[in-house]
């Protein structure tokens, strides 16, 4: 019954970063953040968000000012959420690396 709660606060909370991911990459032309999957902790304290970054070139860099702004990030999704969830987890996002695995796999096949 646990895990069933789990996974619908994950898909809540992974909804609502997309949501949230697309209003900021807006502003910044050539960027594309997608949130790929996200984690909740058993206590529903931490969420782990997986992020695909295009272009990947820039992953590192993005996800270095995500991190730095997860503060901002946090208070707006709790406003979002407001209702769903009494505390709003920790974030703690992490770079999806396995769009680049796939093309580095369809790569080495082709040759």
């Amino acid at each position: 019954m646990q895990e069933t709660r789990q996974n619908k606060i994950a898909r809540l909370l992974q909804k609502e970063l997309s949501l949230i991911f697309q209003q900021q990459t807006r502003a910044t032309h050539g960027t594309m953040v997608s949130v790929t999957r996200t984690k909740i902790s058993p206590d529903l304290s931490i969420c782990t968000a997986y992020l695909s970054i295009f272009p990947s070139e820039k992953s590192e860099e993005i996800l270095a000012n995500i991190n730095a702004s997860v503060k901002a990030i946090r208070y707006e999704l709790g406003t979002k959420v407001r209702n769903q969830l009494r505390i709003v987890p920790e974030l703690r996002f992490f770079i999806d690396d396995s769009l680049d695995y796939i093309d580095r796999i369809d790569e080495l096949l082709k040759k």
